[in-house]
């Protein structure tokens, strides 16, 4: 699949696939013939796992090293384990901060504008 097909499969953009790769995000992707770019769906997967990483808070430097590792093979198991353990641990922080946030955003809805969170979660 061309690198258009691949983007509007995974809600990327061409750029980013792009510049993924460029960084080494994700490993170099195949080409055709006529140079084009030729997603496979180990690719796809690869990218759709980096993806949600990076929504996950993940940074772009631990993906790196981390891809870096993987591409290194079983010996870097628990390097690899270690980056992940870490990036968990800065985004429960990260959870935490938000919940917090939150309590703060509820506590002045209910206090200053009677507004409770039941009503306030259903969207209304």
């Amino acid at each position: 699949m061309n690198i258009s097909q691949a983007a509007k499969k995974l809600e990327l953009t061409s750029a980013t696939l792009r510049y993924y790769e460029k960084i080494g995000l994700i490993p170099p992707i195949e080409r055709t013939s006529g140079g084009i770019r030729n997603y496979s769906e180990a690719n796809l997967d690869w990218i759709h796992t980096i993806k949600c990483m990076r929504e996950a808070g993940l940074s772009i430097e631990s993906l790196i090293e981390y891809n870096a590792l993987y591409k290194a093979g079983e010996q870097t198991f628990e390097e690899r384990k270690q980056i992940l353990l870490e990036e968990r641990q800065n985004l429960l922080t990260k959870i935490a901060e938000l919940e917090g946030t939150l309590g703060k955003l509820d506590y002045k809805l209910d206090h200053f504008y009677g507004v409770k969170e039941a009503y306030y979660c259903q969207g209304a």
